[in-house]
């Protein structure tokens, strides 16, 4: 076998390498714009969520979920199952670190294997992880998460929920975000302004209960909410990671289709020298 024949061999390993990889590149591809079209029925949610409490006035209730005062803290990490996605994964590790620095009292619980694995080898203690998301499903675990967060505060054993997780700005930017889950002041902030044109409104139940029902709901719904990100996050890093893949892939490719171009080269050259020696000895 000439040396062009086992070159040859190589170019179209590389050529399949490189299909492999535009498959995969499209898919995730497909999947991101798929996942962002349906992003926009949490903001209709949460408009209706506004308009169906601003009718009673919750601003002046007092309730765990929504004022506390109490200084323990968690720091809820969100990680990502995807492949291709360990550099999103370490940049959101790295985010919840930065939180600890803050609080250097407040616990760690953690979502995915990965970031579990990722914390326990930078020597931090785990209060509480769910490795089994994919397994589950993504409402079913957010619905546990929030049971969980929510019973730690009424029970006073934290009063301040941190969650970090990766955040897709847009298809060619995600980066690790920070937001404040609980206590959740900030549940209604339009409600204050419109709770005086509904003065009418009987309550049938008391204002207290209907809080922490409305906390309650909010927080399951801003937690998968978070999951949805954190999925559509991972899909454009995917995405980009797979595109840099693929770049790099297509320049190999032609660097092995020139060298096969050589190799042919020198195997008809030498082909012909062969030819030309036989034939000098033949008229000798």
């Amino acid at each position: 076998m000439g040396k062009a024949s086992k070159v040859k061999v190589e170019v179209g390993e590389v050529r399949d390498l490189v299909d492999l990889i535009q498959v995969l590149k499209d898919v995730a591809d497909m999947k991101y714009h798929a996942m962002a079209a349906q992003r926009v029925k949490f903001n209709r949610f949460n408009e209706s969520f506004t308009e169906f409490f601003s009718l009673v006035g919750f601003s002046q209730v007092q309730h765990p979920l929504v004022n506390n005062s109490n200084p323990k803290a968690l720091i809820l990490v969100i990680s990502t199952e995807r492949g291709f996605v360990g550099d999103l994964n370490s940049r959101v590790i790295g985010r919840a670190m930065e939180e600890k620095e803050k609080s250097p009292q407040a616990q760690f619980v953690v979502v995915g294997k990965k970031g579990i694995s990722k914390l326990e080898g930078l020597g931090q203690k785990i209060l509480k992880g769910w490795e089994d998301v994919e397994d589950r499903g993504l409402y079913e675990v957010a619905v546990d998460i929030k049971t969980y967060l929510v019973k730690e505060v009424m029970e006073g054993r934290i009063g301040k929920v941190t969650m970090v997780y990766p955040w897709p700005k847009d298809y060619t930017v995600t980066k690790p975000r920070a937001v404040k889950l609980l206590p959740c002041e900030d549940l209604l902030p339009k409600q204050s302004q419109t709770v005086e044109k509904f003065r009418q409104v009987i309550e049938e139940s008391d204002a207290v209960d209907m809080t922490g029902y409305l906390a309650d709901l909010w927080l399951s719904s801003k937690i998968y909410e978070i999951f949805f990100d954190t999925n559509l996050a991972a899909a454009a890093a995917q995405t980009q990671q797979l595109d840099n893949s693929l770049g790099k892939m297509r320049k190999e490719r032609d660097v092995v289709k020139l060298k096969y171009r050589k190799a042919k080269r020198g195997d008809i050259d030498k082909s012909l020298r062969e030819v030309f020696s036989a034939r000098m000895m033949v008229t000798k």
